[in-house]
Order: C-alpha cells, then structure tokens, then sequence
C-alpha cells in the first residue's frame, strides 16, 4: 500500500501529474502503459463518466501486477461516497476540483494523499486547515502563472499544482515553474480526444517523453 509521503515524493519527482478518462478499459488500461514505458510512475483517471469505477477496478488490478512503481489515482472526487468507492477499487490517491469535507475525512481515514481544487486563497486557506500537502490550482488557464507568484507569499511552504490549460511547450512550463510550482497537471494537450480515438500511442510515448523532459529542465 503506498503512503502519502510516497505519493507525494513520486509527484514531486516526476513534476507532473498526467490525468486522463477514456470510456474504452482496454484502451484506458493501453493508455497508462504507453505512459509507464515512457518513464511515467504517478497518473490521475478522472471520474468523469459512468465507466470510470468498473474501469478503475479493472485497470488497478493489472497496474499492480504489470507496472511495478506505479502510483494511480482517481481525480473528480466530489462526495465521500465517491471516495469511499475508489479506495475500495485501490486507488492510491484522491484528486478533487473543490474542497469537501467529507472527502477530506475518507482520505485521512485511510491515509491517502488528498489534492483538493483551488481557486481563491480563502478557498487553499481552508485547504489547509484540512492539512491537504498538495493543492491543485484549478482552472489553471484561467488564473495563469501569475497568480501563483501573487499568493505564494502568503502561503509559505504550501505545494501547489496546476492543472488546466498546462501546455506542452517549454516556454508555458517553465514559466509555471518559475511562480512558484511543484509539478504540473497536464490533461489533454498530452492525452487528446485525437489520441484516445485513433489509438495513437506512438505520438504519446514520444508527447510523454518530451513533457518528462521540459519538465526536469524547468524544476
């Protein structure tokens, strides 16, 4: 079972938080390998249609027999019962784009890492107070790099990653980095609708490596 500190170090290490939700297991399932083989140990599927359970469960089971060091999380939690159901499915953290307080309380019970979404800093103060070590900024084309290096004085030692709108350019990641980040959520300008219908997974092995690579570069 991996604690949050280890959660955690394989975010920070990897800089990057690559999340995704496809209805197709199998090609779910092709998608996190193409990943892993990249280099990848830490990927958030996101709760985002009625698939995503079941799938969850199905792509769990062969993480942990094929893809040792391998962290996956599930993201979108927004009620208790959601967690409750993906601690069950195994995951080994939870992604929220809100603070809920129910969430929270499943997370600690069972010692997962807890990423809540934050838009404001009254909304990451109260983050805090549920002692979440990594906050999400969210949505984080629409607040910008700027917007970390205005409050990053206020929130002394907090971790924050991006997710939304995070682009695959050297240029827009290390501009994240330099306000203030510790690693950076990238969706679809690295998994794409384009990618998950066509199966182009030679595209995404070489997109994950170079994000991998602009990544360390800015850290």
């Amino acid at each position: 079972m991996n604690s949050k500190e280890e959660v955690l170090d394989a975010i920070l290490s990897q800089g990057m938080l690559p999340l995704f939700f496809y209805e197709d297991a199998e090609v779910s399932l092709a998608i996190i390998r193409v990943m892993y083989n990249a280099g990848v140990r830490v990927v958030e599927y996101t709760n985002r249609g009625k698939e995503a359970l079941s799938n969850f469960y199905y792509i769990k089971q062969i993480v942990a027999k094929e893809m040792p060091g391998m962290h996956l999380g599930i993201g979108t939690i927004k009620t208790g019962l959601e967690a409750e159901a993906f601690v069950d499915a195994g995951t080994d953290f939870i992604v929220s784009p809100i603070i809920d307080n129910e969430v929270a309380l499943v997370a600690d019970n069972y010692n997962k890492l807890w990423i809540p979404g934050c838009m404001t800093p009254t909304e990451i103060h109260i983050a805090q107070q549920y002692r979440a070590k990594l906050i999400k900024i969210f949505p984080a084309n629409i607040l910008g790099p700027a917007f970390i290096a205005s409050i990053k004085d206020l929130f002394p030692g907090q971790l924050f990653i991006p997710t939304g709108g995070v682009e695959i350019e050297a240029g827009n990641i290390a501009e994240w980095f330099r306000s203030g980040v510790c690693a950076v959520g990238i969706g679809s300008n690295l998994i794409s609708r384009n990618v998950l219908e066509k199966r182009l997974y030679d595209q995404l092995y070489n997109d994950t490596l170079k994000a991998l690579e602009l990544v360390q570069m800015s850290k």
